[in-house]
Formats: C-alpha cells, sequence, structure tokens
C-alpha cells in the first residue's frame, strides 16, 4: 500500500531494520517518511541497552539522511492533538501508554498514515494505522 505521508512508529523502524517486507515496501513507497522525536528517543534508549549501540545509531542516522525523511518535533499543535486525544481516550476508557499519544497527536498533525504493530492506536479516531505484523 503505498502513501504519500508515512509516520514511523519504533516498531515500524524496526520492522523495516529487519526487512519485513511489508515495512520496507511501505517505506519505498511513500514520498515523504516523517519520525517523530519521540521515537528517536525510544529508538535511541534501545540501542543504548543493545549489543550494538554504534552500528543501530549509523544505520538510523544513514536513514535520517535521507531527503525523504523529516523529524518531526513537538510543537504546540502536536501538543494540542496530544490532550485532544488524551482526553478522548480517558473519557472513553481506553488508555494507550503516554509515548503512543504523543505520536498518535504527531501522526494526526501531519495526516499521515502511522506504521506499527501496535494495535492500541486503532483506539485513536483521528489517524490512519498501517499495521504490520
Amino acid at each position: 500500500m503505498a502513501h504519500q505521508r508515512l509516520i514511523l512508529d519504533t516498531s515500524g523502524y524496526s520492522a523495516f531494520r529487519r526487512g519485513l517486507e511489508v515495512a520496507v515496501d511501505s517505506i519505498q513507497r511513500a514520498e515523504r517518511i516523517f519520525v517523530p522525536s519521540i521515537v528517536l528517543g525510544e529508538l535511541l534508549f534501545g540501542f543504548a541497552l543493545g549489543s550494538r549501540p554504534a552500528e543501530n545509531r549509523q544505520e538510523l542516522n544513514d536513514f535520517l539522511s535521507s531527503s525523504r525523511v523529516v523529524v518531526s518535533p513537538i510543537t504546540l499543535a502536536t501538543a494540542e492533538r496530544y490532550a485532544q486525544i488524551h482526553t478522548h481516550l480517558r473519557a472513553a476508557g481506553k488508555p494507550i501508554p503516554t509515548n503512543d499519544l504523543w505520536i498518535a497527536a504527531s501522526t494526526w498533525e501531519h495526516g499521515g498514515v502511522l506504521l506499527t504493530s501496535d494495535g492500541h492506536f486503532h483506539q485513536v479516531p483521528q489517524i490512519i494505522v498501517q499495521m504490520i505484523m
């Protein structure tokens, strides 16, 4: 499935690095790929705990150097969307992890499709989710 704008969750990037076909295909076909800064934090934390921190960091740097890849910071617009999503999910009794609230807010802000393996993102009505297995 081709998307003009693809937003990567941590699991989406990890699936791409593992060579999972759906993730590789989605990333190759996307015109623009957004990586929320929250995802970068999760990745760097994982790298620090792993056995190949320098190699993983270099692979990430190479990926981020693509002209199609944009690191999306947290902005006021992101924070406003975070508050709306969090309020909605709390009222519905359907909480999701805090970092994933920020990733959902970034996805909504950029109007793309979120590539993830985390099914709880389907609880966020403002975003479109592409699941990877």
